[in-house]
């Protein structure tokens, strides 16, 4: 009984011991598959014959037009994992790190948590082989490098003079989206809007935010267009019969009230004689007549009002003598518009009517109401003609309904993200899969060169780069096994550009096929990815702090 005893507390103490790197492995464990879940959720709507998400929200108010509001189809991999409730924070890295590839590259999201998703897995492997986390990790920095270099050598210069090339590369961020059908629409729409922009001062900048999307139901996507001016989506001011087309425009874009002055603070006026209630409006009157003189004098014919959170920017009284006066009144303009309002034009924003003057003020050939579908509601407010236009663009999208105009948007951004990729880095590279298989050959290769764990580790993740193209040919319904390994023999011969065509279903080169993509957005991926699961791999306990 006394031996007993005695052993007990050795055998409590080998007990808990063993129970700590349990608890170590367990963790790591437990984010890996949290985020090879994660990446095998987005996998199948890699490609451009990916499959589509329906995203439903449950936080939908009453009414049909609310539950419409709540659902999105769409194959971004960015706006899939945006959406999606990850609780798990290793899971959550898997979002992050497509939102980073968002903002860094603006396409290949899904691409870089599907390359993520087999890195886990083939990491997963190594620790069960026994492994140490810091030596896979080291190995995965080394692998980063050496992809990027490999990348470098496969890139072609382009020149944003070579309309041609940069149309070829946004037809292939569009292809993969749900509004593929009219790439032939959208890429030359997307690389004029983003050429327009382009500042020559600052060649190797380009600013997303001088691109505004004016989204309007009715009409198909093939009614998309850029304008080349300025689009409000508002209509014009028909009270007391005011103007809806000038021509030789004068356009004031005024932050100031057009109303009756109110108190500072918030009090109620009694007004007992009619006399007096007389003379308060007489006031009012003289106020708002002798604001809207000073418009006049100005030689201002436009008027563009920002949306006041005081009080009424304008009233009807205010509405009839601008009327009157043959002035054109746009009101309720948002705050977040006026930047880029008042850079299109060319003119400054007014914040008082004392500072009024014909200096401030924008000039363009024609500003006119135009209806774009059927009802009230869709009437946009068209400037076009404008002196010294600003370097903005503009493009109205259309569509048949709420979703497919999201979608149609979402896909704009992308092919815009692509032109900005190239004009930051003037490289282009083929795509179809031929770059990761061809930095899989190279890195395994080059992994028989390296000594000890870190050729072990490299060759195995170099492996795990060929997810992409099974991938690509296993949501296409090829035989992923078949066309990748013909896929490695092409590559093998020295056909660096040989990649997958999913319309032919065989392998072809594909440059001929006019499949390219940015550098940046292959060399954003993979040292993104890496980064992230290095991160994953180094988590060895989860602490909550309540």
């Amino acid at each position: 009984m006394a031996a007993a005893v005695a052993a007990s507390p050795a055998q409590s103490r080998k007990t808990e011991t063993y129970t700590d790197t349990k608890r170590r492995d367990d963790v790591r464990g437990l984010n890996i598959a949290a985020g090879r879940a994660v990446a095998a959720a987005a996998r199948t709507s890699l490609g451009p014959r990916g499959m589509d998400k329906m995203i439903s929200s449950s936080s939908s108010g009453g009414g049909d037009q609310a539950a419409h509001e709540a659902v999105i189809i769409t194959n971004d991999g960015a706006t899939i994992l945006s959406r999606m409730p990850l609780l798990q924070p290793a899971a959550r890295m898997l979002a992050d790190l497509s939102r980073s590839q968002d903002a860094a590259a603006g396409d290949g999201t899904t691409t870089v948590v599907v390359l993520a998703g087999s890195l886990l897995r083939r990491a997963q492997s190594l620790l069960s082989a026994g492994a140490h986390p810091t030596a896979a990790a080291d190995a995965l920095h080394l692998l980063a490098a050496r992809a990027v270099v490999i990348l470098h050598g496969m890139a072609i210069p382009v020149e944003l003079s070579d309309r041609d090339a940069l149309v070829k590369s946004a037809s292939t961020a569009l292809n993969s989206k749900v509004v593929s059908q009219y790439s032939t629409l959208l890429s030359p729409l997307a690389v004029d809007a983003a050429l327009a922009v382009v500042d020559p001062a600052h060649p190797y900048l380009l600013d997303l935010r001088d691109i505004r999307v004016v989204k309007k139901l009715g009409g198909t996507v093939d009614d998309t267009e850029l304008i080349r001016g300025l689009v409000l989506d508002k209509k014009a001011s028909h009270v007391a019969g005011g103007p809806t087309r000038i021509e030789g425009a004068k356009i004031a874009v005024i932050q100031f009230q057009v109303s009756p002055p109110k108190t500072d603070i918030e009090q109620s006026v009694v007004v007992s004689d009619y006399a007096q209630m007389d003379r308060i409006l007489r006031e009012e009157r003289n106020y708002i007549l002798g604001m809207v003189k000073k418009i006049k004098a100005s030689g201002c014919n436009v008027l563009l009002i920002q949306k006041s959170i005081l009080r009424d920017s304008v009233t009807d009284l205010s509405l009839h003598y601008l009327a009157k006066a043959k002035i054109m009144v746009v009101k309720d303009v948002e705050r977040d518009e006026i930047e880029f309002i008042t850079k299109t034009l060319n003119c400054m924003p007014i914040a008082s009517i004392e500072h009024f003057r014909e200096d401030k003020l924008g000039y363009a050939h024609l500003v006119e109401e135009i209806s774009v579908g059927e009802g009230n509601n869709n009437k946009i407010v068209k400037i076009t003609g404008i002196k010294n236009m600003g370097r903005t663009a503009t493009v109205l999208v259309r569509g048949s309904n709420q979703m497919v105009i999201d979608e149609a948007q979402r896909s704009l951004h992308d092919a815009f993200c692509v032109i900005r990729c190239l004009v930051n880095k003037r490289f282009l590279i083929a795509g179809g899969g031929a770059p990761e298989i061809e930095m899989s050959l190279q890195l395994a290769a080059w992994a028989k060169e390296l000594r000890g764990m870190e050729s072990y580790c490299v060759r195995e993740f170099a492996e795990a780069l060929e997810v992409i193209p099974y991938t690509l040919a296993e949501n296409a319904g090829l035989d992923p096994i078949s066309i990748v390994t013909e896929l490695r023999n092409r590559h093998a011969k020295g056909e660096k550009n040989a990649g997958i065509n999913v319309r032919k279903g065989r392998i072809t080169n594909i440059l001929e096929e006019n499949v390219v993509q940015p550098l940046l957005v292959s060399t954003s991926a993979i040292t993104l990815a890496c980064e992230c699961v290095r991160m994953i791999l180094k988590i060895d306990d989860i602490v909550t702090v309540r």
